[in-house]
C-alpha cells in the first residue's frame, strides 16, 4: 500500500509577509508587496522594481558568524525550516535522524554572495586578474548549491537523504515532489522540503533585462505585476522562501498533528523544445496535470481551485490557459484560477513552494486568493481568474502548476485527507 504524505508545518518568508499569518493576510486581502528595488541602486536597469523581503538576520536569531557563512537564500531556508518545525509540533530530537530527509529547491542558489564576492575580488570589476588575498573563506560554500540543504539538515539534525533540486522556476514544486516520493517509498518518515531564492541582485536583474522578461513599469510598482491582464508586459522579480514538514499520514495522525493538506499527486514534464519558448497548445503542462490527477486518483472535476503559474508574460499566460483547457476540459471554465505572483512577484525557484503554502492555506481557510491588478483581461485568457478580490469557497482539492525556463512543466495536487479516505 502506498504511504500517504501530508503537510503538518509551514514556514514562509515573502515580500510583505514574514511568517504564515502575515503572508496569508496579504494574499487574502489582495494587497501587493512589489516596490522599487532598495537593496542596490537600480537606476541603470530597464526594470527597477521587485518583491523584496524585509528580512533582518539578527532579529531572526542568526549570529554574525552564521550571517557571514550563509548566503541570504540559505538564511531564508533555515529561518523557514525553524518556523515549519515549530508549527508542526514535531520533536526532531526524538526522531531517528537517519529517517529524516531534506529536499530543497533553488534556481540561482547563492548568486547574491557570489556576485558580492566577485565585486570584492575584482575591485568592482576594475581588475581582470583578481586578488585571492581578498577571497572569502566561505567562497566554497557559495559555489556549491548543495551547501544550502546541508545547512537546513544541520539545523534539524537530519541524517537521511539531503537533496538540492535546481531546475529553474519549477524547483519549488519539484523539491516538494521529491520529498513526497522519499516518504512514499519508505526511505524516510519526515522530510523538510521547500525552496528558497534571493535573486534580487544586479547580475540577475541584468540577465532578465537582456531578454526583456521583466516589466519596465517602474512608475507604478504596486500594480506592475498583471497576470492575465491585457496590459501586462513582463513579470516582477522577487525573493522569498517556503519550507514544509512532510510526514507519513498515519504517523502524523497518531501524534495528533494538525494537517494542512495531503499531497495527492505530483508530476513533471519537459517540452524538449526551447530554453525560454513555449508551445502554444500547452500539451506538456496538460500532461503533467493529467498525471498528477491520476496519481491522486481524482477526476479533473474534483479540482476546486487552480493556483496558476501566472507569471504575467503573454507567452506564459496564454500557454497556461491552453494547458488548463486541454487537461480539465469544460471544468476549466467552472473552476477559479488565480496567480499570487500578482501580489508577491516571481521568486524564481522559490515561488513553487510559496504557492504550495498558499494552496495549503486556501484549503485550511476555504478562501481562494485573488489575482491582483487584473482589470482588463486578455481576450485569449478567458477563464475565471478571480480578479482583485479573494473569494469564499469550499476548497477541498487544489491544483498548483509551474512552468520554467528549459521547458519544465510541473503540477501538484493537494487535498484534504478526507478526500482520499
Amino acid at each position: 500500500m502506498t504511504r500517504r504524505v501530508v503537510i503538518t508545518g509551514i514556514g514562509v518568508r515573502t515580500p510583505g509577509g514574514l511568517g504564515t499569518k502575515a503572508f496569508w493576510s496579504l494574499l487574502s486581502e489582495g494587497r501587493t508587496a512589489t516596490r522599487r528595488i532598495s537593496r542596490f541602486d537600480p537606476s541603470p536597469f530597464r526594470s527597477r522594481i521587485a518583491g523584496e523581503v524585509d528580512f533582518d538576520a539578527e532579529a531572526e536569531g542568526f549570529s554574525p558568524r552564521e550571517v557571514r557563512r550563509m548566503d541570504r537564500a540559505t538564511q531564508f531556508a533555515v529561518a523557514c525550516t525553524r518556523d515549519a518545525v515549530a508549527d508542526s509540533g514535531l520533536e526532531t530530537t526524538a526522531l531517528d535522524p537517519a529517517r529524516v530527509g531534506v529536499s530543497l529547491g533553488s534556481a540561482v542558489a547563492s548568486a547574491t554572495s557570489l556576485e558580492r564576492e566577485y565585486l570584492v575580488l575584482s575591485d568592482s570589476g576594475r581588475q581582470w586578474l583578481v586578488d585571492d588575498g581578498f577571497l572569502s573563506p566561505h567562497m566554497a560554500d557559495y559555489l556549491s548549491p548543495g551547501v544550502m540543504p546541508a545547512e537546513v539538515a544541520w539545523s534539524v539534525g537530519a541524517e537521511g537523504p539531503v537533496t538540492m533540486v535546481s531546475d529553474g522556476c519549477t524547483s519549488g514544486l519539484d523539491a516538494v515532489g521529491h520529498g513526497v516520493q522519499l516518504i512514499r517509498e519508505g526511505t524516510v518518515d519526515v522530510v523538510l522540503a521547500g525552496a528558497s531564492d534571493t535573486p534580487v541582485s544586479p547580475i540577475v536583474v541584468a540577465c532578465f533585462d537582456a531578454i526583456k522578461a521583466t516589466t519596465p513599469r517602474n512608475d507604478d510598482p504596486e500594480h506592475a505585476s498583471r497576470p492575465f491582464d491585457g496590459s501586462r508586459n513582463g513579470f516582477v522579480l522577487a525573493e522569498g522562501a517556503a519550507m514544509f514538514v512532510l510526514e507519513e499520514y498515519e504517523a502524523a495522525r497518531a501524534r495528533g498533528a494538525q494537517i494542512y493538506a495531503e499531497v495527492g499527486g505530483f508530476a513533471t514534464r519537459c517540452n524538449a523544445y526551447h530554453m525560454t519558448g513555449l508551445k502554444t497548445d500547452g500539451r506538456e503542462m496538460a500532461e503533467a496535470i493529467r498525471a498528477a490527477l491520476d496519481e491522486a486518483r481524482l477526476d479533473r472535476t474534483a479540482v476546486d481551485y487552480v493556483n496558476a503559474h501566472g507569471s504575467g508574460t503573454k507567452q506564459n499566460d496564454r500557454h497556461e490557459t491552453a494547458a488548463l483547457k486541454r487537461s480539465l476540459g469544460a471544468h476549466a471554465y467552472d473552476v477559479p484560477v488565480s496567480s499570487i505572483k500578482s501580489m508577491v512577484g516571481h521568486s524564481l525557484g522559490a515561488i513553487g513552494s510559496i504557492e504550495i503554502a498558499a494552496c495549503a492555506l486556501a484549503i485550511k481557510t476555504n478562501v481562494v486568493p485573488p489575482t491582483a491588478n487584473l482589470h482588463t483581461p486578455d481576450p485569449e485568457c478567458d477563464l475565471d481568474y478571480v480578479p482583485l478580490t479573494a473569494r469564499d469557497k469550499q476548497v477541498d482539492t487544489v491544483l498548483s502548476v509551474g512552468s520554467g525556463f528549459g521547458g519544465f512543466q510541473s503540477a501538484m495536487v493537494l487535498h484534504r485527507p478526507e478526500v482520499a479516505a
